[in-house]
């Protein structure tokens, strides 16, 4: 029964993915960053009990790029389209992102070279750099909303060489940037708090351009 705890933890990313669909759609569109974050806790989680348990199978690893999708791609979609709804009728350019994040994710899962980095950005940190606008501290015009939308659509199939915190020892060496980054991450949150969200997905590009992460 144990080794189905990384499955059942990926379906609580699912889960908190479509509760926040139904949020964005129906209350409130600006809580939306906090079901991302909270779908991103548990597709983090979910790995590490799988490595733990060491078990692995191949419905975990589906069932994991479909409740990605959901939480990842459908719902920071949503978030964009109720922004843009009440500003242009090109509003439905923000289903883009849930078509390119499933490009993305299918991309990964039959790309074997993404065990130690990633070719483009990740859909956690795509969602992230999206839901997380609210914390902007000024008012984004119908043509940043759609500019970000195409920005977010590129970078998620480009071939953008980026970090993946997978790491095989917890040692300095051979980890340095990983540990970097997320030194750089717990700082910028003590100090900006929730305003460093629109901040993170930037300056994760930038370390990982930095170290020189091979493609």
């Amino acid at each position: 029964m144990i080794k189905h705890l990384p499955n059942f933890i990926t379906c609580l990313n699912l889960v908190a993915g479509s509760a926040g669909v139904y949020y964005t759609l129906i209350i409130d569109e600006q809580k939306a960053i906090y079901f991302v974050l909270l779908g991103a806790f548990f597709d983090v989680f979910d790995g590490l009990v799988a490595r733990l348990l060491k078990v692995s199978s191949e419905i975990g690893k589906q069932l994991d790029s479909l409740a990605d999708l959901i939480t990842f791609g459908l719902l920071p979609s949503f978030y964009l389209l109720k922004l843009l709804e009440p500003q242009t009728p090109l509003f439905w350019i923000a289903i883009l992102i849930a078509v390119f994040s499933a490009l993305r994710l299918a991309k990964f899962n039959i790309d074997e070279s993404q065990s130690d980095s990633f070719k483009g950005l990740p859909t956690p940190a795509n969602a992230i750099m999206i839901t997380s606008l609210v914390f902007v501290p000024f008012d984004l015009g119908t043509y940043a909303l759609i500019s970000i939308t195409v920005l977010s659509c590129v970078l998620l199939v480009s071939n953008l060489p980026l970090l993946a915190l997978k790491f095989k020892s917890f040692g300095w060496s051979g980890n340095e940037s990983r540990w970097i980054l997320i030194g750089g991450v717990i700082i910028l949150a003590i100090v900006l708090q929730w305003t460093f969200l629109p901040l993170l997905v930037p300056y994760y590009i930038g370390v990982s351009l930095i170290s020189g992460v091979k493609k």
